[in-house]
């Protein structure tokens, strides 16, 4: 899928009514899902056919994008209810699957999700403020569960980190596009209407499967 297309149907979808600060809810806009979507298939081959898992998947934009591009079985792992409730109104408005689990990743997804998945998708929270470090949670949940890749958002400010975590836990990190998120007014401390953050796009995959 083209994706510019792309891009016009995940616009389509609706967004959190209430983000809850504490759980650092941002929606990934269609037009940074769409660039991660169209880059993970296009030039890596990750989505069409493959068992895909997308992290925290709010209002689940980067699993319906993944089910769009061709994925053979999408999981949405969250652990907020009414996040939930506006994924399956949105599942439900684009007949599309997408298997939700109510679960926190932070907290860990079990042992029967381990290395049961082939390529996992995640916005994680930036693990700012009062959740210091669970950028890195994500990335070390995401790691267990997938086989191929493991494609995430940071901070480009973190990005010496990031790759030394990944160097630290035996997996390639490559920066494959450097991204502005635009970050539109959501909670009440926001002084500005939006601020540019600058985020790396990265993709994890395994020594053996580059």
């Amino acid at each position: 899928m083209k994706l510019r297309k792309l891009e016009e149907l995940l616009q389509q979808l609706d967004g959190f009514e209430k983000p809850k600060v504490l759980l650092e809810q941002y929606a990934t806009s269609p037009h940074v899902a769409a660039c991660m979507l169209h880059t993970a298939e296009e030039s890596f081959g990750d989505l069409d056919g493959k068992v895909v898992a997308d992290l925290g998947m709010g209002c689940g934009t980067l699993a319906i994008g993944a089910a769009l591009q061709g994925a053979r079985v999408c999981y949405g792992f969250e652990i907020d209810q009414e996040a939930i409730n506006i994924a399956k109104q949105n599942l439900e408005e684009t007949e599309i699957a997408v298997e939700i689990i109510r679960g926190d990743v932070e907290a860990g997804l079990g042992s029967r999700w381990e290395k049961s998945v082939d390529t996992v998708l995640m916005n994680p929270p930036f693990g700012t403020k009062k959740n210091k470090g669970a950028d890195m949670t994500f990335l070390q949940e995401g790691l267990r569960l997938a086989t191929r890749a493991v494609y995430s958002l940071h901070k480009t400010s973190t990005r010496q980190h990031v790759l030394s975590k990944a160097k630290q836990w035996g997996v390639e990190a490559k920066v494959v596009a450097e991204l502005r998120y635009d970050l539109p007014a959501t909670y009440r401390f926001h002084k500005k209407q939006s601020v540019d953050i600058e985020v790396d796009f990265f993709r994890f995959s395994f020594n053996d499967n580059n």
